[in-house]
Parts: structure tokens; sequence; C-alpha cells
């Protein structure tokens, strides 16, 4: 099984059209998702006579042909078990499978070797007694049908796809207010390092970042070394946010009357921050050190727990794009610590209502750390259409109860209150095979090597792929 997250949902509350045929299908995949699916391959449950869109999942397509068959199996079982537990096992799927070619390569013929793929989940699904009503391959800007034998509407050589925007779900789709956020490729790429003249610098301040932190938790008391490197992380992350909340604001803004957001704070418009020019002005918002210093604090459980308190208003909106920011600054070797800051994007996106990414940005989480507990339970939470809201009432609960002058919550409280809370949701459905998630004790003080990754750079070995795991503690 390759290494990518699959990501379910359950069923559509917007505004229902009835779509007839492989091209409406095609046309309305990238409005079910919330974004353009790349190199994945999709299933999609319809129930009743009507074949009403119910559940779905999407997952990478593998790169060994080997493993389909496996895949095919587990896919069909995740989304038939995902609607048998909320009450509705689907009578229908629909697969697609989309991919782009390769150099030299056609629309067609990536739909040809992809076809024993597509006849693999149609058998997986026919096993569970639930049959595919349609399989489509989409590539290179046309479509293909694996079951339509009519080559008047679908001829062999592929079909081109409707223009975007002038189909009645698209129409249909902007009058809901659904918005497409890109390719999933795209996405992907705003939360994840781009390389260039700037990771030399990042990965030194990280290297330096790692041998200056880990021995104040190590060398300190165990109370007072973690709890002054709390302090110290979440007073420099709430600095950066108004930063990010108000960029070039003066050192001493004029308090703004009648607004939701504290005074001298303003959030730029989206349509600017969800922008490549967005995401480069806001990695000019902070430097290589800090972003590194808050990296490596957020490899602490009770930190990275405070820091999921800003989830809402004008905090929610400026965390994720801190988030963002500092995953995209975890650079080799240090890619497993990305799994902090990409859980908070998640958890943050999906708090505001942005489903779409919540799942991209969970699933690259679990593909920087596979047994990082908080992301495990917020990918299954979200994918299985959970309302956020409960998890929001615990930390406002939690916050509340910290800054309230007369009670003081020790934290081993905290601790058990944030895991009893995170129990509820069940392990994920598609773990790595033979793999048990979440079960290893992991402790702080085991294994950290001060010295960081430097210690295992030319001249000392080979360094360890995502960085020194020992400078984490709890997931």
């Amino acid at each position: 099984m390759n290494t990518n997250r699959h990501e379910t949902s359950g069923p559509s509350r917007t505004q229902q059209i009835t779509l007839r045929g492989p091209a409406e299908l095609a046309d309305a995949l990238p409005f079910m998702l919330g974004f353009h699916p790349t190199d994945s391959v999709v299933l999609v449950a319809l129930h009743g006579e009507r074949g009403r869109f119910g559940g779905r999942i999407r997952l990478g397509i593998p790169s060994s042909p080997r493993e389909w068959a496996s895949t095919a199996d587990h896919l069909a079982e995740c989304l038939v078990e995902g609607g048998t537990r909320a009450g509705a096992r689907p009578d229908g799927i629909v697969v697609f499978l989309c991919q782009d070619p390769a150099p030299g390569e056609t629309g067609r013929r990536v739909m040809e070797r992809l076809r024993p793929f597509s006849q693999r989940l149609r058998i997986a699904c026919g096993a569970l007694d639930i049959p595919v009503y349609e399989a489509i391959c989409i590539s290179d800007g046309l479509y293909f049908s694996y079951c339509c034998p009519d080559v008047r509407c679908c001829p062999p050589d592929g079909t081109p796809l409707a223009l975007s925007g002038t189909t009645v779900m698209a129409a249909t789709a902007t009058y809901a207010g659904v918005r497409l956020r890109g390719s999933l490729r795209d996405m992907e790429a705003r939360l994840k390092p781009a390389g260039g003249a700037g990771e030399e610098e990042q990965r030194a301040a990280l290297d330096a970042a790692a041998a200056s932190i880990v021995p104040r938790i190590l060398e300190g008391a165990e109370d007072r070394g973690r709890t002054e490197l709390r302090e110290e992380t979440l007073r420099v992350a709430r600095e950066i946010l108004r930063r990010f909340a108000t960029p070039n604001t003066p050192k001493s803004p004029k308090p703004r009357a009648n607004t939701a957001n504290p005074p001298g704070v303003s959030i730029p418009g989206k349509a600017v921050a969800d922008t490549a020019e967005g995401d480069a002005a806001d990695d000019a918002l902070i430097t290589p050190d800090e972003a590194a210093a808050l990296i490596i604090g957020l490899q602490d459980r009770v930190t990275r727990d405070r820091a999921a308190e800003w989830m809402e208003g004008w905090e929610g909106t400026a965390a994720l794009r801190l988030w963002r920011v500092l995953a995209r600054r975890c650079v080799t070797p240090y890619q497993e610590h990305a799994a902090a800051p990409l859980t908070l994007a998640g958890w943050t996106a999906w708090s505001t209502g942005d489903e779409p990414t919540a799942r991209v940005a969970l699933g690259l989480a679990l593909e920087a750390d596979p047994e990082y507990v908080f992301a495990q339970l917020l990918h299954q939470a979200c994918n299985e259409g959970l309302d956020p809201e409960s998890l929001r009432s615990c930390l406002r609960g939690e916050r509340d109860s910290r800054t309230a002058p007369e009670q003081v919550v020790p934290a081993s409280s905290r601790r058990i209150r944030m895991r009893a809370s995170h129990r509820q949701g069940a392990r994920p459905a598609l773990g790595r095979a033979g793999r048990q998630t979440g079960t290893r004790d992991r402790r702080t003080a085991a294994g950290v090597r001060p010295g960081g990754p430097a210690a295992d750079r030319p001249g000392g070995g080979s360094p360890r792929h995502g960085g020194p795991r020992g400078t984490r503690s709890d997931r």
C-alpha cells in the first residue's frame, strides 16, 4: 500500500441537481471534492433508485501495479464500512481514475494503462455485492468511460471535458457558494518546502534551534524547563500571529472601534492570501530563526495543543497562514517535524469550515509521521463528517480554565482531558498494513540528541530521515 492517506466525506448538503452520463459525472468530480484531484482514485457511493451521491473516498494511485489489487479491496471496504456506520450502505459506486500523462504519453495511453486497476476496483466492489455503475478515467483534458460501449457518446480516443464554469454543475455550485481550490497538486505545494536558495539557511537555523532548545528541556528541572520553553514558544508565536494578521502594522497601532478583531488587527483579503503571491508575502514575514524556534517548540504536545486554541475569527485566519509557512520551512532532514504544523493547519482549516484544505493538510501530516495521533484522530473525525464544534468547545474550556485567575489547572489534568477528548473517535480505517498506530510510548527524555542533526551531517554519518525524532514529545 502506498503512503497516501485516504480521504472520505459524507453526503453533500448542497443544492441537489441531476447528473446524466459520464460527461456530467466527470464535470461534477471537482465540485464533490472541493479541488481538482490529480494522480487520484476516487470512489463515490450512490444511494437509492435515483443514485443519490453519498460518501466518497480518495487515495493517490499506487505507483506499482502490484499494489492495485490490495488497494482496490481496501478502498471498497473502507467506503462500504463508512456508509454502513453512517446507516446508509451504498447501493452502487462510481469510480474515477485521474492521472496526468507522463512525458510522451497520451491521455488514451493513460486510460489503457489504468484499465486493469479499474477492473480490480469493479471486482472488489462486486465482491461486496455492490455494482459499479460507471468507471471514468480523466487525463489530459479528456474523459474516457470504462463501462459505456457506445462510441457515439464515449469514443475510444476520449471526449474533451467541458470548459470550466460553463456547465449546470458549475453554475449550481457557484450559486451554492461551493469554492474550488485549484488542483490537489497545487494545494499540496502550498504545504511543502519549495526548495531554492533559502533552504540551506533554514536548515542551519533548524540545526541551531535543535541544539539550543533540546538541552534546555534535558538539563533543567523537568517542570520548570519545559514550562519556560512552552511559554517562550507561545509568546513568539503570538507576536508572529499578529504580524500575519496585520502586515506592515506600526509598532504602536491605534485602536480600531466597531470590529471583531483586537485593536490594530485587520485581515487581508482572502483573494490575495490564497495565491502564490500571498504565500510569498507570508514567507517574508517570518525569519528562518523564528520559524526554526517555532517548529522545534511545537514538537511538544502541550505547546501544540495550546496553539490549537487559535482556531476562530482573526486568530484562525492568521494561524492557518502561519502554520502553512512553518510546514514549508520543514526542509530536509526535518520533514517529520512538519507533522505538527500540518496538523495545526488541518485543524484550523476544518474549524473554519475549509474541509478540503483540512483533509489535504492532515493527509500530508500523516505522510510526514504515520503515527502522529492527533493527526489520525482529526483526519478520521473530519472524514466522517463530525462537527468540529465539540473540540472547539473543549479547547475554549481549556483556555478559559487556564486563564481564570481564581482557578489553576495542573498540566497533568489538562493532558488527561485532552486525551479523553481525542479518544472519542475510532482509529483511522486505512493504516499501514501490519502496523498499529498511536500505541508507541514516546518520551521526550529518551533518545534526545542535544546536538541535533548537525552531528549526523557529512563527516558523522548519514542524517536520519525527518530530523531527530528524540526532540519530539508526546503526539
